[in-house]
């Protein structure tokens, strides 16, 4: 009787620091169960081996900085049954987004000794930007526990369970005191992601966004919290241009507080 065929299991990378694909190798115990239940095909952190496509599962880390990423991945979706981002690179440009919004021939000048060596864009572009994208799982760098119920969903055929509330659910769920509430400590909590678990006002700092926005969002919302705990408008500007500047919600509270410090300016000249 012939044996059936375990899933190909791709993973690739474009411009990111490879965090996200060490969380799949974080896994430890389960990454012996996972590694059971695929094929690895492609994953140059973990493996020499390289197989064909198609490939039934495709991870893709690192956002899309050339013209040939921006070739590269048009294949990679070509070969892909199902393609899921991971990361803030993927998912919103990661921090290297930041070019989008200045003039990245002056970068290039100040930081390489021959920048006429660089090819790259003007921008750094999620790859939803650029192919279809099956799903996204958010992070900087993402959680291995969000990454398993993917993967385990995907390989049992329904649908993962992804929490889509944000980090105050999660640490109301660890029975934290608000930072912000009680200590007067600046969090994007109420506007993040979940996923983290909380780590950071579990230690009593805020939260630095490292998830993204969630899909709810209200940035408006906790401005006047964040300023009344002490945060300027300069402080809540740079705190959401950090990993997800280009997400679109935290791009737009960004540019409402250079408004704000604008207008606190004054005319100029």
């Amino acid at each position: 009787m012939k044996r059936k065929q375990k899933p190909k299991l791709a993973v690739f990378k474009f411009a990111s620091c490879d965090g996200c694909q060490l969380s799949l190798l974080d896994c430890e115990d389960e990454l012996l169960l996972l590694a059971d239940a695929v094929r690895i095909a492609n994953f140059a952190e973990a493996s020499r081996a390289v197989l064909r496509g198609p490939y039934d599962i495709t991870l893709v880390e690192g956002s899309i900085t050339t013209a040939h990423d921006a070739e590269r991945i048009r294949e990679i979706r070509a070969r892909s049954r199902f393609l899921m981002t991971i990361g803030a690179c993927a998912t919103a440009g990661g921090v290297q987004a930041l070019r989008n919004y200045r003039d990245v021939k002056e970068f290039t000048r100040i930081v390489y000794a021959r920048p006429d060596y660089i090819d790259t864009l003007a921008t750094s572009t999620p790859i939803a930007d650029h192919v279809k994208v099956d799903f996204e799982l958010r992070g900087c760098p993402i959680d291995k526990r969000q990454l398993l119920e993917v993967l385990a969903a995907l390989l049992a055929g329904r649908g993962p369970k992804v929490a889509s509330h944000s980090v105050c659910v999660q640490c109301k769920l660890r029975g934290n005191v608000c930072v912000m509430v009680a200590h007067g400590t600046p969090c994007l909590g109420p506007v993040t992601h979940a996923g983290c678990g909380a780590l950071c006002p579990t230690y009593h700092r805020g939260c630095y966004g490292c998830f993204g926005p969630a899909e709810t969002t209200n940035t408006k919302g906790i401005e006047g919290a964040l300023l009344a705990a002490g945060a300027s408008h300069e402080d809540i500007a740079r705190a959401y241009a950090t990993f997800n500047a280009a997400a679109p919600p935290f791009r737009k509270a960004q540019e409402e507080q250079l408004v704000q410090i604008r207008l606190k300016e004054g005319p100029r000249g």
